[in-house]
């Protein structure tokens, strides 16, 4: 007689998983908990940069996740996509509750240095801070901003940072930030108006 060492559910696809979890189903949710863990774990001390509040932030991650997956939709990103999200955000959280200072220089740097340079340059951690941002389609249109919009971008955006923040980090008047800020948004919506008529990608905006 054979012995099945694995529960099915462990052979579902993700969005399975995940409709599984929306609607209270134990073996579910256990599977979905093992299939992530460790991303959600990895990505978690990349943000962080502390094992212990990673651990809590990754059990924060999924009891999001449980109340979140009844909204989750499979065609706009994939179930890997949308919980690294849910990390990156609940990992910004934890961060701020914990130390009410603005992050470290050096860290903000290593946060524009993974965002903004060539994916093909990238790996392990850095891949799943990639993932966390959306799709490397949307880091794509990042990258394609002037640098100083797309640096104040992914300091606001992925490192949480205030504009008051990016100011300070950049050396920059605060209307400076926040104009960068704004002006960098502007520009992804209207790069993602263009895309959705043509379907062009994005190239690298020159500064006016």
């Amino acid at each position: 007689m054979d012995v099945e060492l694995f529960p099915r559910t462990d052979r579902v696809d993700d969005a399975s998983l995940v409709a599984g979890l929306a609607l209270g189903d134990e073996q579910a949710a256990l599977a979905f908990v093992r299939r992530f863990q460790d991303a959600v774990f990895g990505l978690a001390v990349s943000v962080t940069h502390d094992r212990a509040l990673a651990e809590d932030v990754s059990q924060e991650v999924f009891v999001r996740a449980w109340r979140a997956a009844g909204n989750y939709d499979p065609r706009r990103a994939s179930a890997l996509t949308w919980l690294l999200t849910i990390t990156r955000n609940a990992a910004i959280d934890a961060v701020r509750a914990r130390r009410p200072t603005p992050v470290l220089a050096e860290t903000l740097e290593r946060l524009l240095d993974v965002t903004l340079r060539s994916a093909a340059d990238t790996n392990g951690t850095e891949r799943l801070a990639l993932l966390a941002l959306e799709s490397e389609r949307a880091l794509a249109r990042l990258r394609a901003l002037p640098e100083e919009q797309a640096r104040a971008v992914a300091l606001a955006v992925l490192g949480g940072c205030t504009a008051a923040e990016v100011g300070r980090h950049e050396n920059i008047p605060l209307g400076t930030a926040k104009t960068r800020i704004r002006t960098g948004l502007r520009r992804l919506r209207e790069t993602l108006k263009e895309e959705s008529r043509d379907g062009t990608p994005p190239r690298r905006a020159t500064p006016p």
